[in-house]
């Protein structure tokens, strides 16, 4: 689909426009949950930027498809800004949110195939490590996961355009990984047109984004019903949850 900033939507897959379903789902009060086909297994979690809540969103997910029955796993398959452990290895906060809401164990190397202590962009965390980090090894981790789990949710790090190495970037893994995404947006001022960009990127690359969800993270934020129902207009894709500053995620989704 074509984007004309004065009065397309945006975010529409091929499917959804060919099968005839309505466009408008997050426009419409009360609409009914959105169903995600089960068969994909996994869904990956990106942001419209840094700090935008995708740990958040992304372990609420998981304790919902628990909750539902089904064995659940997050993934973490670059994490920056990691502590040293009593063992010597790295541990990540955000690692450690996602497995506490999964009720599937599996090794850490699996879960959080790279991990750096440096706060910074990954790709400089590695490059000073001096590790080259490859698709191929996080492509090979999230098979050995599928394998252990119903449900895989897969987090990534940063925005959809954070580098992976010299030549790639997350937006490169998601064409790898070809599975449903579920986009963080942090509503804040500059959202619409962080959202906006990232969806026409997504749908550029002909992936499936399979919805939103809109997580305030100012609280304060002016216009933020204006900004939501704008967003909503916007992007034809299901809004599965409007989080209020520091309130419990609940998505508007069959299991």
């Amino acid at each position: 689909m074509a984007f004309h900033p004065s009065y397309s939507k945006v975010g529409a897959s091929s499917s959804r426009e060919n099968d005839g379903e309505c466009t408008h789902e997050c426009s419409r009060p009360k609409a009914a949950p959105t169903k995600i086909n089960m068969s994909t297994k996994s869904y990956f979690i990106i942001g419209t930027d840094t700090n935008v809540g995708k740990t958040y969103i992304a372990s609420a997910l998981i304790q919902h498809f628990v909750a539902a029955g089904f064995k659940t796993i997050g993934m973490k398959p670059i994490a920056s800004g990691c502590e040293l452990g009593a063992s010597g290895e790295l541990i990540n906060d955000d690692v450690l949110a996602l497995n506490a809401a999964s009720n599937v164990q599996a090794p850490d190397d699996r879960i959080n195939p790279y991990a750096f202590a440096p706060a910074i962009a990954p790709h400089i965390a590695a490059a000073l490590a001096g590790v080259n980090m490859q698709i191929e090894v996080i492509q090979h981790a999230y098979t050995q996961l599928t394998e252990l789990a119903d449900v895989l949710i897969v987090e990534g790090a940063g925005g959809f355009f954070v580098p992976i190495n010299a030549t790639q970037t997350l937006a490169d893994l998601a064409v790898q990984l070809n599975i449903p995404i579920i986009l963080v947006v942090g509503m804040k001022l500059g959202c619409i047109n962080h959202a906006l960009l990232t969806v026409e990127a997504i749908q550029a690359r002909g992936l499936n984004l399979a919805g939103w969800v809109a997580n305030q993270i100012e609280p304060n934020m002016p216009m933020f019903e204006e900004n939501l129902a704008y967003l909503k207009q916007r992007i034809s894709a299901p809004c599965l949850s409007v989080v209020q500053w520091q309130k419990t995620a609940k998505f508007d989704l069959y299991s």
